[in-house]
C-alpha cells in the first residue's frame, strides 16, 4: 500500500483540519490508531507542522468530505503526478571526454554534410564557434584532431544521431537538393 508523503505530518494536518476518525487517519497514513490518538493528545509529534495533502495533490477535498460523512469509508491516495518531461538543454560532457569532442565534430562534418551547425551543436553539446573552428581547421588542437564516431566516443546516442540525420535529409528534400548517401563504415572502405 502506498503511503502519503510525510505520513506523520499529514496525520497532524488531518487531525487539526478535518473531522475524520482516528481509524480513518491511521489507515490513510499507514499508522496505528493509538499513534493517531497520541498525536491528537499532544503526546507525540510535538512541534511537527502539518502537511496539507490536499494542496500537495495526495487526496481531494471531496474525498475528505465523503469520508467525514461515513466513518466506515476509507480515503484513497491519488496517484502521484508525473513531472513534465524535462526538455533537453545544454548537454554536460565529462571532463575526460571533452578532448574527444572536436574529433566527434570533425566526424559529423565529414560524414554527414546534411547536418546544420545547430544540429551538430545539439548532438555534441558545443557552440557554433567551436564547430566553425573545427571546420576551417583553426581550432587550437587542429593538428591532433582525428575524425572519430561520436557514438563510439560516448558523446551522443545512436538514436539522437539517427534523428538528426533524418531531419537533415528531410530538410534537403524540402529544399530540392540531393540527399548524400550514408557513409560506409571504415572497415568496409578498407576492403
Amino acid at each position: 500500500m502506498t503511503l502519503p508523503l510525510m505520513p506523520k505530518a499529514t496525520a497532524v494536518w488531518l487531525i487539526e483540519k478535518t473531522a475524520l476518525t482516528f481509524t480513518q487517519i491511521a489507515d490513510f497514513c499507514g499508522m496505528h490508531p493509538l499513534e493517531i490518538q497520541a498525536i491528537a493528545d499532544g503526546e507525540v509529534a510535538q512541534g511537527i507542522i502539518g502537511y496539507d495533502p490536499v494542496a500537495n495533490s495526495q487526496v481531494t477535498l471531496a474525498e475528505i468530505h465523503r469520508c467525514e460523512a461515513n466513518d466506515a469509508l476509507r480515503m484513497k491516495l491519488l496517484p502521484p503526478v508525473q513531472p513534465a518531461k524535462k526538455q533537453k538543454g545544454a548537454r554536460y560532457t565529462p571532463v575526460a571526454k571533452r578532448n574527444d569532442r572536436p574529433d566527434g565534430i570533425a566526424f559529423l562534418l565529414r560524414n554527414y554534410p546534411q547536418l546544420t551547425e545547430i544540429q551538430v551543436g545539439k548532438l555534441m553539446g558545443t557552440t557554433k564557434e567551436t564547430i566553425q573552428k573545427v571546420r576551417d581547421r583553426s581550432h587550437w588542437n587542429s593538428a591532433n584532431i582525428k575524425p572519430r564516431d561520436p557514438v563510439i566516443l560516448g558523446l551522443c546516442t545512436q538514436t539522437d544521431l539517427h534523428h538528426a540525420i533524418q531531419a537533415g535529409n528531410e530538410r534537403l528534400t524540402r529544399e530540392g537538393l540531393a540527399v548524400p548517401p550514408l557513409p560506409m563504415p571504415e572497415s568496409e572502405e578498407a576492403a
